[in-house]
């Protein structure tokens, strides 16, 4: 099919599922839909969003996007608690050991965790490893580089990471190598990473980022990329033990076009103690797709 066509039909559907409402998610899952915002930027630089993190409050936060770039602000959310503006700083250029900008292979970010001492780490594919950055504008150190790392696929490097509360780092790549195969995920204790447990692999799903909620467990975002039918994405969480996790507990699975690219998650509670799924899109620079901050509660 002709190129316009196609764009033409993608668009067709992404309207066709606005209009029908609220996103279609499995029935009796905790979560529930809060709201949507498109967040956009009259600058060339802007989009590829794909990696969160948000203050205990929900409120301040740190975007990093694919082209080696970092926003960080304030959320302001309505009575729901669902984003309804952004102000931001930015876009910072993430810079290298030697405080030059990182470019090509070297700046494709897609992990983000914010340590205990608000000390950023970013995990990065293309060339696979971790960057640990003690200020916005500080240069990069470079975490130990294990001969894991080196060998994971093209473009399905480190993309999801995130810091328990002993402020240890997991992160784990984007494919696993084969079907069936499950995910293997490494953990950094402070001098070395180590491979702490796997994760199982479920059909067409793969990671695109993970977070500590204020329970302890991992959640993990997911997706499942349908063609013209866009993107289904999924969260998922898993309580950590010493002999690794436990059982994958769903807690929300999309049906559709509905949202784009979720990529970034971050976990919070609000004043009430309930927990909530903050999500953003990497629209991949695509005047089609778009840049969001999706909401979801759990019940």
């Amino acid at each position: 099919m002709p190129r316009r066509p196609v764009l033409a039909l993608i668009a067709a559907l992404v309207a066709l599922a606005f209009l029908a409402g609220p996103p279609l998610a499995t029935a009796r899952l905790p979560a529930e839909y809060v709201g949507s915002y498109t967040w956009s930027r009259d600058e060339a630089a802007f989009g590829g969003l794909s990696g969160l993190e948000l203050g205990d409050d929900g409120l301040s936060f740190a975007a990093i996007s694919d082209r080696g770039t970092l926003y960080s602000g304030r959320l302001t959310r309505d009575a729901e608690g669902a984003v309804i503006a952004v102000e931001t700083s930015g876009p910072r250029p993430i810079p290298g050991p030697d405080g030059r900008r990182l470019r090509g292979s070297e700046s494709d970010a897609e992990g983000l965790a914010l340590g205990p001492d608000s000390r950023l780490y970013i995990s990065f594919e293309g060339t696979h490893r971790v960057g640990a950055f003690t200020a916005p504008n500080g240069p990069a150190a470079w975490l130990p580089r294990p001969d894991a790392f080196r060998r994971l696929q093209v473009n399905s490097g480190l993309e999801a990471l995130a810091i328990d509360a002993e402020g240890r780092l997991y992160t784990l790549p984007e494919r696993s190598g084969r079907r069936g195969r499950p995910f293997p995920v490494w953990r950094f204790d402070g001098s070395g990473w180590e491979q702490a447990f796997t994760l199982p692999r479920d059909g067409d799903f793969v990671p695109t980022g993970a977070d500590f909620g204020p329970d302890g467990r991992l959640y993990l975002l997911e997706r499942e990329f349908k063609g013209l039918f866009g993107f289904r994405s999924r969260v998922s969480r898993f309580e950590i033990g010493p002999a690794g996790p436990g059982r994958r507990e769903l807690l929300l699975q999309t049906h559709g076009p509905w949202h784009d690219n979720l990529e970034g998650l971050a976990v919070w509670a609000d004043s009430t103690g309930a927990i909530h799924l903050t999500m953003i899109s990497d629209d991949n620079f695509n005047p089609l797709q778009r840049s969001e901050i999706v909401d979801y509660r759990l019940r």
